[in-house]
């Protein structure tokens, strides 16, 4: 194939797109604080649930959104014959939906059941696990087709980082402005105290203003961000700039792939931790140390502090130590803050000083540097498949949702039933963040150690097709050959 000269640097995204994309997660990242964060929390502790139930209420959600993630990951790849898709864009039509079904399943989460708050705890698990199952498909498409986007708008590496570095900035933000809304009604309904059933009425107030501040922002998402209604599917395959062939990766390519089930473990321990630390924080603040109440929002919003701070620092650190390497650099801070918890800070009625603050630092800045990388790092395995870079994310999802669902069930399954009244009890969610957290981090620098011999976005097969084309007398076919020419080749 005759030299072309370089390929063009691909166009540089402009602030306006950035900070629009960056807004099309909003929502979902307001109720997933609620949800990660409080939602044991109020059903244990407000409308007085079933620890059992409490868990399986949290794992109908992630069971739901497990599966509705490679279900919306697939037609929003293969979109483009519906009228919507065709004319507004598969990924944000995707993203609409999403919005829309969010928007009227997750106020009913944290409101006690309407007509049924006299019912026994199994009937009003029906009654939430519906909600539940709406909200977390709603929730699916919403973050497969925001993910999605990434790869869509730009094909620069750095430029990916930053969107991805953006999105998180966003996350933190909004989980920033829901543990400082909590902070205002808790600490106005009397801060000093535990929380109990009446305070149903201030976790509705705060539940109103995430979806009031998550439609607006994703209003703004959809009017900033533009996306090709008519973008080309690479049917076949495409031309890197460097000349050779690539053909399009299918979706049983992907199971071919080493790389594909080692960025898998990488997603599945970042999200095992940060979504436990997420959820049993709060408990543990509330049983273990019998802190008040307003500490259930300052500590978390110190870790999302944290978090913030670090996402700003995250492209530069990526460029100078390497993506793998700052991710085995956050999963030790990340072991380091759950030690800290096992034998640092000591049950006290009284308080526990600085320390607590020391370990949300700590746990906020580990979480923040695993998530940011593993993100990046899906989106590098995807490259420059776009066509399939839903199903991608779809499959990371569904990694995620299955532990992350098991886990807590298998964890409310175990609570000890006086855990409020017995010191041993309550030493549990201490001994869970130690154990869970802390072994999902070490899980993640494990795997992603896994991933040195290889580069990220190169594919087994296309190696094998051009060890095949050294061979004397072989070539690629031509673009327009069919598959059944090409597949002897990439077999």
């Amino acid at each position: 194939m005759a030299d072309s000269g370089p390929a063009p640097a691909p166009p540089r995204l402009r602030r306006s797109q950035k900070v629009g994309y960056a807004l099309g997660h909003v929502l979902n990242d307001l109720c997933s604080s609620m949800w990660f964060t409080y939602l044991l929390l109020y059903f244990h502790k407000v409308i007085r649930f079933d620890n059992f139930y409490s868990g399986v209420v949290l794992f109908t959600g992630q069971m739901a959104d497990g599966l509705a993630t490679p279900f919306v990951g697939y037609f929003s790849d293969q979109g483009d014959d519906l009228t919507l898709c065709h004319k507004y864009g598969k990924r944000k039509s995707w993203h609409l939906v999403g919005t829309l079904s969010v928007l009227a399943s997750f106020p009913f989460i944290f409101l006690r059941c309407i007509g049924c708050q006299t019912a026994d705890d199994e009937a009003q698990l029906v009654y939430y696990a519906a909600f539940v199952i709406i909200f977390q498909f709603g929730w699916a498409a919403t973050q497969i087709s925001h993910l999605s986007l990434i790869p869509d708008l730009t094909d620069c590496q750095n430029e990916r980082t930053g969107l991805t570095a953006y999105r998180y900035g966003a996350t933190v933000l909004s989980s920033i402005s829901i543990y400082l809304i909590t902070w205002l009604f808790l600490g106005t309904a009397g801060g000093d105290d535990m929380i109990g059933p009446e305070d149903d009425v201030q976790f509705r107030n705060i539940m109103l203003c995430a979806v009031g501040l998550g439609a607006a922002a994703s209003a703004l998402f959809h009017y900033l961000v533009q996306e090709d209604p008519h973008q080309e599917n690479r049917l076949n395959g495409s031309v890197r700039p460097d000349g050779t062939f690539h053909r399009r990766m299918l979706v049983l390519d992907w199971f071919k792939e080493p790389t594909f089930y080692l960025v898998g473990l990488v997603y599945l321990s970042t999200r095992l931790f940060v979504n436990l630390t997420q959820a049993y924080i709060p408990l543990y603040l509330q049983v273990t140390l019998q802190l008040p109440s307003t500490f259930v929002a300052v500590i978390p919003l110190v870790m999302y502090v944290s978090g913030l701070a670090t996402s700003i620092a995250m492209k530069w650190v990526n460029r100078v130590v390497g993506r793998k390497l700052t991710f085995i650099l956050g999963c030790l801070i990340g072991v380091i803050g759950c030690i800290w918890i096992k034998v640092g800070c000591q049950m006290n009625t009284n308080g526990v000083g600085i320390e607590i603050y020391g370990v949300a630092v700590v746990v906020g800045v580990g979480g923040s540097t695993m998530l940011i990388t593993s993100l990046s790092s899906t989106a590098d395995l995807i490259g420059i498949n776009n066509d399939s870079g839903a199903f991608v994310y779809g499959a990371m999802s569904l990694l995620d949702k299955i532990s992350n669902g098991v886990a807590v069930i298998v964890i409310q399954q175990f609570i000890p039933s006086n855990t409020d009244t017995c010191i041993l009890c309550r030493e549990y969610f201490r001994d869970i963040l130690f154990f869970v957290c802390g072994g999902a981090a070490l899980l993640g620098a494990l795997s992603m150690a896994g991933l040195y011999p290889f580069t990220l976005g190169q594919r087994a097969r296309d190696l094998r097709a051009r060890a095949y084309e050294s061979l004397p007398g072989n070539s690629y076919p031509e673009i327009g050959a069919s598959s059944e020419e090409r597949e002897p080749i990439l077999s």
